[in-house]
């Protein structure tokens, strides 16, 4: 079936049980925003999207229900799935951090509790970082809604991604991990354009992840970095100057997902 032209349609992320066969059951909120905020008419066209990878062309009955006309083909992820691990800074910071980077293309944010974290996050805390990533997938027209972990401390959460180191060689594939620090090591850019072009890496070998840590305000303890270190993080830098805490991990994600998206042509929608 030939791809419909999506350009300029809503999005709306829905959960895998609200499609059942060719209809969808929207939540109360989500008719309300398709009816009252957008003002869509019955029989206007919308895109849902499950957050796992695909996306539907619908068509709005009006209220709660929707009709799926057809799956549509699209590839807006990076070729390398790019997880962010972030030490939380204070206040609101993490909610600006989770929609850019989301924006940016990140599948997974892990927030980290580290020496010099001031920020406690409750539950609560973490159901408004998946719905701001929700949100901004839906925005940026991603196929994927991001992972956002529990908040974990950091010696954790370097054991969250050995696991995943380890699953990784089982399948003969590697974990790229970076760990930003102030002013040391090579310059990001240079260390992961170094990786991808070694002349022995294929289709094949390429890194199941890419992974990349920034640090709070104050930066990195000795002892967190030498921790990193040990769990095969490769120390890198941003530049010469020091990069807010909020700043860091948009600059670190957007330098990887321009590297990673050189590596394959843009997909127009």
């Amino acid at each position: 079936m030939h791809a419909p032209d999506v350009s300029g349609l809503q999005r709306v992320a829905i959960a895998s049980a609200q499609k059942q066969d060719d209809q969808l059951h929207l939540r109360d909120d989500q008719s309300h925003y398709l009816g009252r905020v957008l003002r869509l008419q019955a029989g206007d066209r919308f895109i849902a999207m499950d957050g796992q990878g695909t996306w539907w062309l619908a068509i709005w009955r009006g209220e709660a229900i929707a009709q799926v006309v057809q799956e549509i083909p699209v590839t807006t992820e990076l070729p390398i799935p790019l997880v962010l691990m972030v030490a939380m800074p204070k206040g609101n910071g993490m909610d600006e951090i989770v929609r850019q980077t989301t924006e940016i293309g990140v599948a997974e944010i892990i927030p980290v509790m580290s020496d010099r974290t001031l920020l406690q996050p409750s539950p609560n805390k973490l159901e408004r970082w998946r719905r701001i990533a929700t949100e901004a997938a839906e925005q940026s027209e991603r196929q994927l809604i991001p992972k956002i972990h529990t908040p974990q401390p950091w010696k954790a959460a370097l054991e969250t991604v050995q696991s995943a180191s380890t699953v990784a060689e089982s399948e003969k594939r590697a974990i790229a991990a970076f760990i930003c620090t102030a002013r040391q090591g090579l310059l990001l850019r240079d260390a992961l354009s170094s990786f991808l072009n070694q002349p022995t890496l294929n289709q094949l070998t390429l890194p199941s992840q890419v992974v990349v840590a920034t640090g709070p305000e104050g930066g990195w303890t000795a002892a967190e970095i030498e921790w990193a270190i040990a769990h095969s993080f490769v120390p890198v830098s941003l530049g010469c100057r020091i990069l807010r805490a909020t700043t860091a991990p948009v600059c670190a994600t957007s330098l990887i997902a321009h590297h990673l998206e050189a590596r394959q042509p843009v997909q127009s929608l």
